[in-house]
């Protein structure tokens, strides 16, 4: 092909994509420089670690007295960063009526102000997070093996910093943030998932675990578990009805092994066991202990 058949080729081409993209479907987007970015939702990720678990992360200097300095400059940053990524993503939606009301910077600076306050109580429940994850896995070296290496950690910290936006209706960024994380670790948590404390994923690999969901205090999960919605009720029009409550409530120290499933709006007990690659679709009393019939 010579260059002017190439260039009537692609221009060709791109007539075809453009007309596709006047059908008014929502798989396309000229504005998306007004968006919040992938890299600014890693950027930011990566920052949030690292004031949680400073020196883990990144080549920071922080002897001689320098860690309240350095620290101090780094919450400015993600400060700025997540300044930028909220009135983005406010900005595009337009459908916060609070923010139309008093101004989208007073808007998106109220929501970093609370996000930035809930920073050291984020820290120190992962303290306890990263202590189940030692005190679970009987592999685990040192609680400073686990912060390096363990993907859950990192998991569920991105995942507690991104429900605090998903509790102030922020849009798009604590679903980016969570996905983020699900793609460098493979485990999926809704940001609005309620996580308690001490809460231990060992291995992780495939576990989902649903927007409604509700963890109490030192729930261990393996790889492969799912705590999803049973099925979508709908209204009169036939469209899924939204914002309900769909996924397991998981009461205080329940252990759920290797692929076992647990669906829709049930709670299990306090201290139950659930044996892996079960299916369980009905609440449980505390104390439940639930494993596949063996077969004769």
């Amino acid at each position: 092909m010579d260059n002017n058949g190439a260039d009537r080729y692609f221009e060709d081409l791109a007539a075809k994509l453009c007309a596709s993209y006047a059908d008014g479907r929502a798989i396309n987007l000229f504005e998306g420089f007004s968006l919040p970015h992938q890299k600014e939702i890693i950027r930011l990720c990566e920052h949030l670690l690292e004031v949680v678990f400073p020196g883990y992360r990144e080549e920071s200097d922080y002897a001689g007295g320098k860690l309240c300095g350095a620290i101090g400059r780094m919450l400015r940053v993600i400060q700025e960063e997540l300044t930028h990524l909220i009135t983005a993503a406010v900005r595009f939606e337009r459908h916060d009526e609070k923010c139309r009301a008093c101004g989208l910077a007073e808007c998106a600076d109220g929501k970093v102000r609370i996000f930035m306050s809930a920073i050291p109580a984020v820290r120190e429940v992962l303290k306890k997070d990263v202590r189940a994850a030692y005190e679970g896995d009987p592999a685990a070296v040192s609680e400073d093996e686990v912060i390096l290496s363990y993907p859950c950690i990192k998991t569920i910290a991105i995942q507690r910093f991104a429900h605090i936006l998903y509790e102030q209706k922020v849009p798009f960024v604590p679903r980016m943030m969570t996905e983020y994380a699900h793609s460098i670790t493979g485990i999926d948590i809704h940001p609005g998932a309620t996580l308690g404390e001490g809460v231990f994923i060992d291995h992780g690999t495939g576990v989902v675990i649903g927007e409604t969901a509700v963890l109490g205090d030192g729930v261990k999960l393996y790889q492969g578990v799912t705590l999803g919605a049973l099925s979508f009720p709908k209204d009169a029009c036939g469209m899924i009805i939204k914002g309900m409550k769909r996924h397991p409530t998981i009461g205080s120290h329940v252990t759920i092994y290797a692929g076992a499933t647990v669906l829709g709006d049930v709670t299990i007990g306090d201290g139950s066991v659930i044996g892996g690659n079960v299916w369980v679709t009905e609440s449980l009393p505390a104390g439940s202990k639930v494993v596949m019939k063996r077969e004769k």
